[in-house]
C-alpha cells in the first residue's frame, strides 16, 4: 500500500507553508516544518518511484542520508532523488518565492526531463501552488483552491451536514464581530463558547469565551494565540470569516481524528484514525497523536469520515485530508461530533506515512489498525520534543545517539523510532518522532524512553 495513488512515477514535493503567516510565526522553528514531508523519501523503496524535493534552504545531507537509510539500497535510491533548494532563508512561503525564481524553475524542469506520471505533492494548495503547477504543467495531488472553502470551519460544517454527520451546535459564515455577537446571544443557555476563524492552523485561530450579559469583548476570553486580543481577532473575523460553537465540557471528552484520501480517479477511503494530543492555553493546539483511535468509537469515526469523503469526492476534491472529531460518552456508547475538516496534509499525515512506509504495513479498515502480516502496529508521535541540551547539536549527532541507545528503527522487528524535524535541532533544540511498537503499551513506553534519552543527552 502507498499513501498516494498512483504508486509509481515522480513526486514533486512542495512543502510550502502557504498558510496564515501570523499564526505560523508563533510556531517554534516553523521553517523546519518544510521537512515534515521528508517521509516521502521512503517512497523510493519502490523502484519505479522518483522524488524531486523542494525547500527554501538546503536540507542537511545527514538528514537526507537518514531517510535514505530506510531503503534496502540507499545509494541506488539517491540516484532517483533530487533535492532542490532556493537557498532563501526569508519568511515568505516557498511557493511564493519559487514563482520569482526562473532559475530554480528551470532546474526543476531539467530534473523532470521527460518523466511520466508526475504529480506535484504540496503541503497545502494555494494560488502559489496552482500557479507553479501551471508553469510546470503538472497535476496537483491536492484540492483546487476553488474548493478550499470546503475545508474552512464554515465549509466543514456544511459538508458535515450534507454527509449526515453530527456537528457541534453553532453558527457558521459569520463575517463580523457584530454577527458573532448576535450568534452568541442565540446560543443561550450555553455560556461557554468557542469562536474559530474560518482559516487557521493548528488551533491558533480559536478563542474560548465565557458569555454573560455583557458584549463579547468584555467577557472573559482565552485566545489560543498568546498575543491575540479582541481588536486583532475582530480584524481577522472580518477578513476570513468565523464560526461560533458551543464549547463541549462533557467528561470524558476525546479529540480523535481520521485521515482520508481521494484519488485522482475519484475513489476514496479512510486510511487511519488517531487520538490527537492537544496542548496550549485552551487545550486545542495540536502537539502530536497516537494510533489508532480508541476502539470504543474507532469504527464510527471511520464511517463518519467515509461519508464526508464521499461528499468531498463528489465535489471534485483530490488528495489527503484530515477530519477532526469530538467523541462524547452517552448512555448508548460514544457519539462522534464533527469538529473540522482540514483539506491539506496535517499533523497526523507524516506519522502515518512514516509508519506505513517504514514498516511496509497495510491499513486494515476492518480493525482500524496497521498490519504487518498478522502483527498489528501502533505508534505515538510528537512534533514538540525540545530540550536545552539539544540546542547546538547536529542532526547527525542526534541520529547517532538515538541509534546507540537502541531507540532507532529496527527493520527486523519493524519497530522503533522514525525521526523528523531534525533541521530544528541546532538552532532550537527541537525535533519530532514517531515511536512504533507491536502494542499500544510498547509504543508508549518507547516514546517515554526516547523523550527521556533526548532530554538527558548532554
Amino acid at each position: 500500500m502507498s499513501i498516494f495513488e498512483p504508486i509509481e512515477g515522480t513526486l514533486v514535493v512542495v512543502p510550502s507553508l502557504s498558510l496564515p503567516q501570523d499564526e505560523l510565526r508563533r510556531i517554534t522553528a516553523v521553517r523546519s516544518y518544510e521537512e515534515r514531508l521528508l517521509f516521502l523519501l521512503l517512497t523510493l523503496k519502490k523502484p519505479d518511484m522518483e522524488v524531486v524535493y523542494l525547500s527554501s534552504t538546503p536540507v542537511d545531507d545527514a538528514i537526507v542520508d537518514y531517510y535514505l537509510s530506510f531503503l534496502d539500497d540507499p545509494d541506488e535510491g539517491r540516484t532517483r532523488l533530487q533535492m532542490i533548494s532556493l537557498d532563501d532563508p526569508h519568511t515568505q512561503p516557498l511557493s511564493e518565492s519559487l514563482l520569482r525564481r526562473p532559475d530554480v524553475i528551470a532546474r526543476i524542469r531539467e530534473a523532470l526531463g521527460d518523466a511520466k506520471d508526475t504529480w506535484m505533492v504540496p503541503f497545502v494548495v494555494s494560488e502559489y501552488e496552482e500557479r507553479l503547477a501551471e508553469i510546470l504543467a503538472l497535476p496537483i495531488y491536492g484540492p483546487a483552491t476553488a474548493l478550499a472553502h470546503l475545508g474552512s470551519k464554515s465549509g466543514g460544517r456544511m459538508v458535515g451536514e450534507e454527509a449526515g454527520v453530527p456537528v457541534v451546535r453553532g453558527f457558521s459564515s459569520l463575517r463580523s464581530l457584530t454577527e458573532v455577537e448576535h450568534a452568541a446571544r442565540a446560543m443561550a443557555p450555553a455560556n461557554k463558547l468557542m469562536v474559530k476563524l474560518n482559516n487557521s492552523y493548528s488551533g491558533l485561530g480559536n478563542a474560548i469565551v465565557i458569555k454573560d450579559d455583557r458584549p463579547l469583548t468584555a467577557c472573559r476570553t482565552s485566545f489560543s494565540a498568546e498575543d491575540e486580543d479582541w481588536t486583532t481577532f475582530a480584524e481577522k473575523i472580518a477578513e476570513r470569516g468565523a464560526v461560533i460553537e458551543e464549547f463541549l465540557d462533557d467528561r470524558p471528552l476525546y479529540s480523535p481524528s481520521a485521515l482520508a484520501r481521494i484519488t485522482p480517479g475519484g475513489s476514496y477511503d479512510v486510511v487511519a484514525t488517531h487520538e490527537q494530543v492537544l496542548g496550549g492555553p485552551n487545550g486545542d493546539v495540536y502537539q502530536g497523536c497516537t494510533f489508532p483511535a480508541r476502539p470504543e468509537y474507532r469504527a464510527e469515526l471511520g464511517e463518519c469520515a467515509e461519508r464526508i469523503a464521499r461528499v468531498l469526492a463528489s465535489r471534485g476534491v483530490v488528495g489527503l485530508f484530515g477530519v477532526d472529531f469530538f467523541a462524547i460518552k452517552t448512555d448508548g456508547g460514544y457519539r462522534a461530533l464533527l469538529c473540522e475538516i482540514n483539506l491539506r496534509i496535517g499533523g497526523t499525515t507524516h506519522p502515518f506515512g512514516a509508519a506505513l512506509l517504514a514498516t511496509g504495513g497495510t491499513y486494515d479498515p476492518g480493525t482500524g489498525t496497521l498490519m504487518c502480516g498478522k502483527q498489528s502496529k501502533y505508534y505515538v508521535a510528537t512534533d514538540n520534543c525540545s530540550a536545552p541540551c539539544l540546542r547546538g547539536r547536529t542532526p547527525a549527532e542526534v541520529v547517532k545517539m538515538v541509534h546507540d541507545e537502541g531507540l532507532g528503527f529496527d527493520d527486523g522487528t519493524r519497530t522503533g523510532n522514525v525521526l523528523h524535524l531534525l533541521g530544528a535541532i541546532p538552532g532550537f533544540g527541537k525535533l519530532g518522532f514517531t515511536s512504533i511498537g507491536n502494542s499500544e503499551e510498547e509504543a508508549a513506553e518507547l516514546h517515554r524512553r526516547t523523550i527521556r534519552a533526548l532530554r538527558q543527552s548532554a
